[in-house]
């Protein structure tokens, strides 16, 4: 998994433990299930944006899945 530097900056903003786990978890489910998220529909040319929200956590990432579908590259973080 690896994280644009938008959402590495969103990251390093996290100060809270609960916060910590619950992106913790989402992150892990992303990298268990690629295709877990919603497609956002396309408007530009690039790789296909997803959304997964976890309603329980509070977690919304948006993401993609590189062409070999070995990496996850999270774009957007809010917890």
């Amino acid at each position: 998994m690896a994280f644009s530097d938008s959402a590495t900056k969103q990251l390093d903003a996290l100060t809270s433990e609960a916060e910590l786990h619950a992106l913790d978890r989402a992150l892990v489910v992303i990298s268990v299930d690629p295709d877990v998220g919603e497609p956002i529909p396309e408007g530009t040319a690039g790789p296909q944006l997803r959304e997964y929200a976890d309603e329980v956590e509070r977690v919304r990432l948006l993401y993609w899945v590189s062409a070999l579908g070995t990496v996850v590259v999270v774009a957007f973080i809010e917890v």
